[in-house]
C-alpha cells in the first residue's frame, strides 16, 4: 500500500524549506538545498535538481545535488528538451518510466541512459498562476516512481513555489505561512474534485484531471473555480 505524506510530515518538510529557503543568501544557494529536500522527498531518488526558469524559457538559477543529476539537467538546456522543460511549459508534472523506451524526449533520454537514469520526474513550481522553475527527481531503475511519489513532489513544489515568489516580490516573511496553507488549501481542493470526477465518470486520475482542465479552458474559468463547483454545485455559476 503507497503511504502519502500525513499532516505532521508535511507540516515538517514545509518548515524546513521555509526556514532554508528564508536564509539563503542567493537563489543559487535556495535552489540546490531545495534540491536535496527533493530527493530526501522521494525515497527511490538517486539524484535530484531544482531550476528557476525565466519567461523565455532560460534557466536564471539551478542546483543538483550530484554530478550525474548535473549532467542529466545541462543536457536538457543544451538540447532544448527533456521532462524539466515539458513540466514547465505544460505547468503539469512530467514522469519518463523508463528512459531506454520513452519516445517524447528521444535525444534527451538517449544521452542520460548511459548516465545509468532510467526513470525521471518533474514538476512544474507555480505561483500565482504563473511558472518559476520545476523540481526534477532520477532513478536508476524503470518505472522508479509511485503514485505517492508524483504527489509529494508536487506538494513540495507547490510550497516551494509559494516560498520563492514571494521572496522574490520581497513578501514579509511573516505573510509567507498565510500563502502556504492558501497554496496548500486549494491544492487540496483541486485534488478532491478530481477524485469526484473519478469516481463519477469512472476514470483514472490523469484523465479526471485533463477533464476538469478541459472544462476549465472551455469556460474561461480557474481550474479552482471549476474544483469547488464540482465539490459544491451551487458554488457553479454557470449551471
Amino acid at each position: 500500500m503507497e503511504i502519502e505524506f500525513s499532516g505532521t510530515e508535511l507540516t515538517t518538510v514545509f518548515a524546513r524549506i521555509q526556514g532554508m529557503l528564508l536564509s539563503q543568501e542567493s537563489a543559487t544557494s535556495a535552489v540546490e538545498q531545495l534540491a536535496r529536500v527533493a530527493q530526501d522527498v522521494v525515497d527511490s531518488a538517486i539524484g535530484a535538481g531544482a531550476s528557476l526558469i525565466n519567461d523565455q524559457g532560460h534557466t536564471m538559477s539551478a542546483g543538483t545535488t550530484d554530478a550525474v543529476a548535473q549532467t542529466a539537467d545541462t543536457l536538457q538546456y543544451e538540447l532544448g528538451e527533456g521532462p524539466c522543460l515539458s513540466a514547465w511549459a505544460t505547468e503539469a508534472l512530467q514522469r519518463v518510466d523508463d528512459t531506454a523506451t520513452e519516445t517524447r524526449w528521444r535525444g534527451w533520454c538517449a544521452g542520460v541512459l548511459p548516465l545509468g537514469i532510467r526513470s525521471a520526474m518533474s514538476a512544474p513550481m507555480l505561483y500565482r498562476d504563473h511558472c518559476i522553475g520545476a523540481l526534477k527527481v532520477y532513478t536508476t531503475t524503470a518505472d522508479g516512481f509511485t503514485a505517492a511519489d508524483e504527489r509529494r513532489l508536487s506538494l513540495l513544489a507547490a510550497a516551494a513555489a509559494t516560498l520563492l515568489g514571494a521572496a522574490q516580490t520581497s513578501e514579509a516573511p511573516h505573510q509567507l505561512s498565510q500563502a502556504l496553507r492558501t497554496a496548500l488549501t486549494d491544492r487540496a481542493t483541486v485534488d478532491v474534485a478530481t477524485g469526484i470526477v473519478m469516481e463519477r465518470r469512472g476514470l483514472d486520475q490523469h484523465h479526471a484531471r485533463v477533464a476538469l482542465l478541459k472544462t476549465s479552458r472551455a469556460e474561461g474559468r480557474p481550474l479552482l473555480e471549476i474544483a469547488r463547483a464540482v465539490l459544491d454545485p451551487s458554488l457553479d455559476t454557470n449551471s
